[in-house]
């Protein structure tokens, strides 16, 4: 955000013509945490299934993966950003892969989870058919996991949204970006807009994601 765009205010907690005036920052800042989240969910989702696959098919290396993923679950923010910085600089490719690696273990261990809890009578089925190990996963396993998996994609999502906040300090954020310039401005209104807003996008993506594992429940149980 362009230095100067935010001015000096008195205290009220909102003040409804700066908002009028700024309706376009607020919207690139909002359309910005929305991007940044989409692609942390979905590159994390892209990353999770084949190792979630894998975790799943060989006992072995399930709690190695889980380690590895919830070791780093478990960096903290500022920190991960910081240790990446003097590679990536302060772009966009620094808040991803600190926001993607928040989301491996979330998804990940919600993978392994949703296929543990295909009833062993439904696999029996498909192998008395005949199927193959990957057309059973394709046609039955993976039809039967999804709802569980879309919860875990809920709770990845709503996570991320609360952390893209966090990469306002490298220079993105979305709202975050509205949050950090009215702590540093001493100024109410974007700090309650960046604040408000963020809280409604989670609750607006998890009521989504509720209704699409609501919509699907039914389709997966017909398949059992």
């Amino acid at each position: 955000m362009a230095a100067g765009v935010l001015a000096d205010a008195t205290d009220p907690w909102i003040r409804w013509d700066w908002v009028g005036r700024h309706i376009p920052v607020i919207t690139a800042a909002l359309l910005q945490h929305v991007e940044l989240t989409a692609i942390a969910v979905g590159a994390g989702l892209l990353i999770s299934v084949p190792f979630a696959l894998w975790a799943w098919r060989v006992p072995l290396v399930r709690d190695p993966v889980f380690a590895v993923s919830g070791i780093l679950y478990t960096i903290p923010s500022l920190a991960l950003f910081a240790m990446l910085v003097p590679f990536t600089g302060l772009s966009t490719l620094t808040s991803e892969i600190g926001l993607v690696s928040y989301t491996l273990l979330i998804l990940i261990r919600n993978i392994v989870t949703a296929l543990d809890g295909v009833p062993a009578d439904v696999r029996e089925a498909a192998e008395g058919m005949g199927y193959t190990k990957l057309r059973q996963l394709v046609r039955v396993e993976l039809p039967l996991a999804v709802p569980v998996i879309v919860a875990g994609i809920r709770i990845a999502t709503v996570t991320t949204i609360g952390l893209v906040t966090v990469t306002a300090l490298i220079g993105q954020g979305g709202l975050g970006q509205l949050i950090l310039e009215g702590l540093i401005r001493d100024f109410r209104t974007p700090l309650v807009v960046g604040s408000v807003l963020s809280v409604a996008l989670a609750a607006v993506a998890d009521l989504g994601l509720l209704g699409v594992q609501r919509l699907i429940t039914p389709w997966a149980n017909r398949r059992r």
